[in-house]
């Protein structure tokens, strides 16, 4: 199941290329931010703060970020 969702990015290690997306989603736990890649997003990197729309979708590891967009 995929829901499209607001949210903030939280971290990003831009070394890495990942972070965290803090959102008040229903399909996310409270206390579970929704992990996110850069190779998923493209574009320049993200900072800390800056508000997004995505997809959720489920994976192994907890929820995933698909069609990032920039706000």
């Amino acid at each position: 199941m995929v829901v499209m969702a607001n949210g903030k990015v939280d971290f990003f290690n831009d070394t890495g290329g990942y972070g965290f997306i803090s959102t008040d989603s229903d399909e996310v736990d409270d206390d579970e931010d929704v992990f996110f890649h850069m190779e998923d997003v493209g574009g320049p990197d993200l900072e800390e703060g800056q508000e997004v729309e995505f997809d959720i979708e489920s994976s192994p590891k907890g929820p995933r970020a698909t069609n990032l967009v920039r706000k």
